[in-house]
């Protein structure tokens, strides 16, 4: 044991005493010119290395370096520059005077890709002939790094004008084996219009053809997404995919695709063909996607339908200093769009058998369907939005059976005044698919029918049978305890202009009465005004003629003011004496034409005409 002991000694005390006469024999800054030529030879980047090149033995022997920076041809602003770099070596090659990089460690790096960084075409370089093929460009990046890091960085992105990313806290870790298979770690931070990003993620990456092609993996991504205009919780989820990518055709495929953002969950598969128009393929799935937890809404369960929480700071976005909106992201491609979801709950509604199917050419969309179950009844909603203008422009063509409308007031939070089954036929155009724009800038026309319809805090069979009794002695009426009106099926034309609904040739029946009539509608003023005729067929006691009478009698009824506190109007005492002189009149004009020779026939005529 002790022999063993002190082989290991004297082997550790040659390979220190080695290490340092390495280090005092070979001067790193040897190498500086051949970095900077091997970076160009390969990328065509220059790489710039300021400041004396340094040992550091450990605990892994490495180079460090000063500030570097790393610029493409012809760019004005360096793609990546660091204060500090460090490269860590193999140690035998450096016994014959060669470097091998096993890894680049870069810490408080600031890397940029924007049109600045990007590399350009030398002002002065030849211009080929009119239809010479452009020359290939064979020094593009070619990634030949066995080991990858860089931490505590900031990546700034930007594509367009005013469009700029910045990626905080930018930490990446890549490793490639010989045959280029790399495994990536990322993680960073995003803060922009008053929202911050939280990312991290985990993959794989076949660089073995890259860069005509690359296939990758990712095997692990997790996010949080906080701030203004989003619940207070946030946002946050995991997914994985994986990614094809392909040059040659410039597309990129994505497959296996599996997303989740709180209690939502998204699976299926994305395809993307680059161009100066992109086309965009996404077939899309879910089992669950609750877009009241994504949009902050929770259901009061009362009248008022539900309100929207906003995020922990309560801050608006500041708007753009010009006033004019930006153009929408549909106008810069083509696309389809395939979404089924077992499951969707929309302001407390709970949707069943979600389908939709749209197709985008840059802004012109057209919602070939957007339907969905609700309870026992159906609803599809196809029409096209058009965003090329300076608004948004819908037109939909709602087609909705048997919908329960107590939950849809109250989803746009209505008072659940009339309920029932809903079908409409119609057509509507707005600028906006929100409640509030519903209610104010909408129009259209359409035809509605409401089956099992019931007015709520409002017996109107009672209100017409109290009145005629308290204006007739000889009539009574049936005790009714309902506190609601119920109609069987009731009908109506409906036309819609800017929060103005207006009800044409309404018409009821049930059991026990029958109405007809039309009504006004304010949607944003939250009041109505609407004139009936009803017939109350049963519950009559009294006189068979006059029973009979008040059956057949049309009675005029009108309901208004707030939908809260409603209003009536009843004008029995006028209706039933206009209804008894006509009564009084039919019977003498049936006297006079069967006595018509007798000398009290006169009387009863001149009785007539003051009648």
């Amino acid at each position: 044991m002790r022999r063993f002991l002190t082989t290991l000694v004297i082997l550790l005390a040659v390979l220190v005493a080695g290490i340092t006469a390495l280090v005092v024999l070979i001067n790193p800054n040897d190498f500086r010119n051949y970095m900077i030529a091997k970076v160009e030879q390969r990328s065509g980047y220059k790489l710039r290395l300021d400041g004396d090149l340094r040992w550091h033995a450990w605990p892994q022997l490495s180079i460090l370096a000063g500030r570097m920076t790393l610029t493409a041809p012809g760019a004005s602003v360096a793609l990546v520059s660091a204060e500090n770099m460090r490269l860590d070596v193999h140690l035998w090659p450096l016994l014959s005077h060669q470097l091998s990089v096993k890894q680049v460690l870069l810490k408080g790096a600031v890397i940029t890709i924007t049109p600045d960084s990007a590399a350009h075409r030398p002002e002065n370089a030849p211009i080929a002939p009119a239809g010479t093929p452009e020359p290939v460009d064979r020094s593009a990046w070619s990634y030949d790094i066995a080991s990858l890091k860089v931490t505590d960085s900031l990546l700034i992105w930007q594509r367009q004008p005013n469009e700029q990313i910045n990626l905080r806290d930018f930490n990446l870790d890549m490793e490639q084996n010989a045959v280029r298979q790399a495994n990536i770690t990322f993680a960073s931070r995003i803060n922009r219009d008053q929202r911050d990003l939280a990312v991290s993620l985990s993959g794989k990456a076949d660089l073995s053809h890259y860069p005509r092609q690359l296939t990758a993996s990712l095997d692990s991504f997790q996010y949080e997404l906080h701030g203004s205009g989003l619940p207070a919780e946030g946002i946050k989820g995991e997914g994985k995919l994986s990614a094809d990518y392909s040059r040659t055709n410039d597309t990129l495929e994505i497959s296996n695709l599996s997303f989740s953002a709180n209690d939502s969950q998204l699976a299926g598969q994305a395809s993307a063909k680059m161009g100066d128009i992109p086309i965009y393929q996404l077939d899309l799935n879910a089992q669950l996607l609750n877009l009241d937890t994504l949009m902050g809404f929770t259901s009061t369960g009362g009248s008022g339908g539900g309100q929207r929480q906003h995020g922990a700071n309560g801050k608006p976005v500041i708007a753009a200093a010009s006033g004019e909106k930006p153009p929408s992201v549909l106008n810069g491609f083509n696309g389809q769009l395939n979404l089924t979801a077992d499951r969707v709950i929309y302001h407390g509604l709970n949707i069943t058998g979600f389908k939709t199917q749209a197709d985008n050419r840059r802004g012109h969309l057209a919602l070939n369907t957007l339907a969905g179950k609700l309870g026992d009844g159906e609803f599809n909603l196809p029409g096209t939005v058009d965003t090329t203008g300076r608004q948004p422009r819908f037109e939909l063509r709602p087609s909705l059976k048997q919908v329960a409308l107590g939950p849809l007031l109250q989803a746009f939070s209505l008072p659940q005044t009339l309920t029932g089954l809903l079908s409409v036929d119609g057509q509507l155009s707005g600028q906006s698919f929100t409640g509030a724009d519903f209610a104010q800038n909408w129009r259209g026309a359409g035809k509605m029918q409401l089956d099992n319809a019931r007015l709520e805090g409002l017996n109107i069979q009672q209100l017409i049978q109290r009145a005629v009794e308290r204006s007739n002695n000889n009539v009574s009426a049936d005790q009714v305890t309902e506190t609601y009106s119920a109609v069987k099926r009731l009908t109506a034309q409906a036309t819609l202009d800017r929060g103005h609904l207006k009800l044409d040739d309404l018409a009821g029946d049930s059991e026990a009465m029958a109405l007809a009539g039309n009504g006004d509608l304010d949607l944003p003023g939250r009041q109505c005004d609407v004139n009936l005729a009803i017939r109350v067929l049963k519950g009559w006691k009294g006189e068979p003629q006059l029973t009979e009478a008040l059956t057949a009698t049309a009675i005029p009824l009108r309901v208004y003011g707030p939908w809260d506190n409603l209003s009536y109007q009843l004008h029995v005492d006028q209706l039933l004496r206009s209804r008894l002189e006509d009564e009084v009149k039919k019977r003498l004009d049936a006297w006079a034409q069967k006595n018509q020779d007798r000398p009290q026939n006169k009387n009863v005529q001149k009785l007539l005409d003051k009648l």
